[in-house]
């Protein structure tokens, strides 16, 4: 009898549950949802998958793809703070749910390697080189 008013109580209310696919709630404030990138600014550093804890991010810089697990994600966030272009964000909404197993894959050109800086230090080793030569001069004077 100790539980009459409990059951009468709980009668009464309205559910303590959502009816969630058809019921959404608002997301709490700084969520980390889903994975979202931009695979345009994206330079194939690697930097994510070396700071992902549940390794579910692949880079290939040859091939020029980025590969992520969604299942294997745990939102944590790292690979967005640690992108150095920024191009990885997380929306503020839950993925939603799937039948199958999939792995997301990305293809983009990954940027061509800069030339400008091997011509400028082949050009400033014989600058050096000039620098040198007067220098030793002097010390033969003396």
């Amino acid at each position: 009898m100790l539980f009459t008013p409990t059951v009468v109580k709980n009668l009464l209310k309205k559910p303590a549950t959502r009816n969630y696919p058809f019921v959404v709630r608002e997301p709490f404030p700084n969520f980390r949802g889903e994975l979202v990138i931009d695979i345009e600014k994206c330079i194939f550093c690697g930097m994510c998958e070396r700071k992902c804890p549940s390794q579910c991010i692949s880079v290939d810089k040859t091939a020029g793809t980025w590969q992520c697990d969604p299942h294997a994600c745990i939102s944590c966030g790292y690979c967005r703070d640690n992108c150095p272009t920024k191009c990885l964000t997380m929306k503020d909404v839950h993925r939603k749910p799937m039948t199958e197993k999939i792995t997301w894959i990305e293809q983009g050109t990954p940027p061509k390697p800069k030339k400008k800086k091997a011509a400028a230090s082949v050009e400033a080793a014989p600058k050096a080189e000039k620098a040198e030569k007067p220098e030793a001069k002097k010390t033969e004077d003396k």
